[in-house]
């Protein structure tokens, strides 16, 4: 296929059955969400009705309390307890998807994820760093998720460091600047955990990397929501230059586009809303590498509707996880990064059966 084939091809509006069909999954997938949250608050040790779950919500909106004991169990349950956590979750899950989908386009890797950039390298060692260094007693009231964040911001500095203000970036230079910061990153973790002494920080790291949301509360969740909107509505906004650089950087150039200014701008932006995300729930796996690959399957590969889809579906899904982490071995918590891999890697393998049969 030619370039002037391919541009065609990103010009090409999507036919008008694609487009109802498109808007229907969007329907379902939003309306889903609202139910999706109530169930994962509803689930748990203290097992509730979607009915108090409403109830406990309204009373916790309006400021009022329980008249009886039972209620106002159930609002600590639910205020204090569940639903930041499935709220965070949904967040969390939400940025780890459209990320993924925006880093496939931009390195044009179907298999790329969002810790390419060696994100979660860094906040696992500023997160090792507050926990077992005592960091944070020498910069404030830190808190593990601020180291973490802190730390995932410096990898993203190291890497655009790397790659350089003024030379061309191109995918691979990303790709590689990326893996070795993470590499190196990584070492250094393993290493401040190796000369650590103090076991319950080793376990308290070792927890963190594996990922959960088990120290998740209400003052986490504005950084994370705000990261969450304003990655996907930017991305949104480079839905068209996407599309065009995902088919190479001579359609996108064609197309009046800056393709190593827009790889830059999304390396940035998807990193920030990583590292805001990652900070509060450590290392989960898989969701921003599967979870674009079955969007596209539902509404294509046209980025203005494939990254919002991906972000209600990777919510949905990380909020389901969660909730199956928090419940299926009650009341011992499983890792969510350990049961988003034994997830997805079923489905990651059936994936690369695919391409395999279309190759």
């Amino acid at each position: 296929m030619t370039v002037e084939e391919l541009a065609a091809e990103v010009k090409s509006p999507p036919t008008p059955r694609r487009r109802r069909w498109s808007v229907v999954v969007v329907a379902l997938l939003c309306a889903a969400v609202p139910v999706i949250v109530v169930l994962g608050i509803a689930i748990g040790q203290i097992a509730l009705t979607p009915a108090e779950v409403v109830a406990a919500a309204w009373r916790g909106v309006t400021g009022t309390t329980g008249t009886t004991d039972a209620a106002r169990l159930t609002d600590t349950v639910v205020g204090q307890l569940r639903a930041p956590r499935v709220l965070l979750g949904f967040c969390v899950g939400a940025i780890l998807a459209a990320s993924g989908a925006a880093l496939q386009a931009v390195v044009r890797n179907d298999l790329a994820d969002p810790y390419l950039l060696g994100i979660t390298s860094g906040a696992s060692l500023g997160a090792a760093a507050v926990i077992a260094l005592g960091v944070g007693a020498f910069a404030g009231a830190l808190s593990t998720s601020g180291g973490a964040f802190v730390g995932a911001v410096l990898a993203l500095a190291i890497v655009l460091l790397l790659v350089g203000p003024r030379r061309r970036l191109g995918s691979g230079r990303l790709v590689l600047a990326g893996l070795a910061v993470g590499y190196a990153l990584s070492a250094v973790t393993n290493l401040v955990v190796v000369l650590s002494d103090n076991r319950d920080a080793i376990r308290a790291i070792t927890f963190w990397m594996l990922g959960s949301l088990g120290q998740a509360s209400w003052g986490d969740l504005p950084l994370v929501a705000i990261a969450l909107m304003a990655a996907v509505g930017l991305l949104t906004v480079w839905g068209r230059r996407l599309d065009a650089i995902g088919l190479g950087d001579d359609v996108a150039r064609s197309l009046g586009s800056d393709p190593e200014r827009l790889r830059r701008n999304v390396a940035v932006v998807t990193a920030v809303a990583i590292a805001a995300a990652v900070a509060v729930s450590g290392s989960i796996g898989f969701v921003g590498l599967v979870v674009p690959h079955l969007a596209r399957g539902l509404v294509g590969a046209t980025h203005r509707l494939l990254l919002p889809t991906s972000a209600l579906l990777g919510g949905i899904l990380l909020v389901a996880a969660d909730t199956l982490a928090r419940t299926v071995l009650a009341p011992r918590e499983i890792p969510l990064g350990i049961l988003t891999a034994l997830l997805g890697t079923p489905l990651l393998l059936l994936l690369i059966a695919r391409r395999s049969r279309d190759a």
